[in-house]
């Protein structure tokens, strides 16, 4: 047999090369994003509970909202409430759903409020570093890579988020949907929240590739209306953006009952 043992060396040094790297990624990351100082963040709110001298109920996240976003042949329509709920009490009723990431990309908030703010903010930094580096706008499909990894990274901590990403790049207008699962999904048309069931009745019902700006816009309005109308935990302002060639505008911000009513 052919004597290897001149490798060992060579493998070894890799070995220490690579735990070296582990070690300095996950000392950055938690740099970056501070988690409870304790043995296993993931399972903070289970073993607090679980504990003799706990309060007899626990505390349960209860999210809900409504938002929705399809490409049509004039750009991208987002649409969002502003409905923010604390289990059964409402919490807010004018929260801003659409975060800003440029003046070329907007990402809609579901799911933990702190959660997503918190790292849309992040994904914003890193576009714009990104901008700076190389003189080019970040492309959705690489803002939306860059995030659901970091994201990603989080599994099994308890965050909850549901996000989309839409914007207008290089190669067209884009649309991906991110959640704190990891899921990364492209399409023409996404709705998130507890109200997403009523809104994609009204856009299953309606929607085309074709449709004017006017009736586009309509759709995502009349859409998050009937959302809000059924859902409890969806209410307040009906806010809509227009995203095209030069950047987004925001169209309306309309309060549910003047619409519906």
């Amino acid at each position: 047999m052919p004597n290897l043992t001149f490798l060992e060396g060579s493998c070894s040094a890799r070995s220490e090369a690579r735990k070296e790297r582990e070690e300095g990624m996950a000392q950055d990351l938690e740099e970056r994003f501070q988690v409870a100082q304790v043995a296993q963040p993931q399972n903070f709110l289970r073993d607090t509970f679980s504990r003799g001298d706990a309060p007899a109920k626990r505390i349960e996240f209860a999210h809900g909202t409504t938002t929705l976003a399809f490409v049509f042949q004039g750009g991208i329509v987002i649409a969002v409430d502003s409905r923010a709920t604390r289990g059964p009490l409402i919490a807010s009723q004018s929260v801003k759903k659409v975060v800003e990431i440029n003046d070329y990309m907007l990402a809609t908030l579901a799911g933990s409020a702190a959660d997503t703010q918190y790292f849309l903010r992040d994904l914003g930094k890193t576009a714009r570093l990104h901008e700076l580096d190389t003189g080019k706008r970040m492309s959705l499909a690489a803002a939306s890579k860059c995030f659901v990894n970091t994201i990603y990274s989080y599994k099994g901590y308890g965050l909850s988020m549901g996000c989309m990403l839409a914007g207008w790049d290089e190669t067209g207008p884009h649309l991906y949907y991110v959640d704190s699962d990891g899921t990364r999904n492209k399409s023409n048309l996404f709705s998130v929240g507890s109200g997403s069931t009523w809104a994609y009745g009204i856009l299953d019902s309606a929607y085309s590739f074709d449709l004017s700006v006017e009736d586009a816009l309509e759709l995502g309005r009349r859409a998050i209306a009937a959302a809000v109308h059924r859902d409890a935990y969806s209410g307040g302002t009906i806010n809509v953006y227009h995203m095209k060639k030069d950047g987004w505008e925001k169209v309306s911000a309309d309060d549910n009952n003047d619409l519906f009513w």
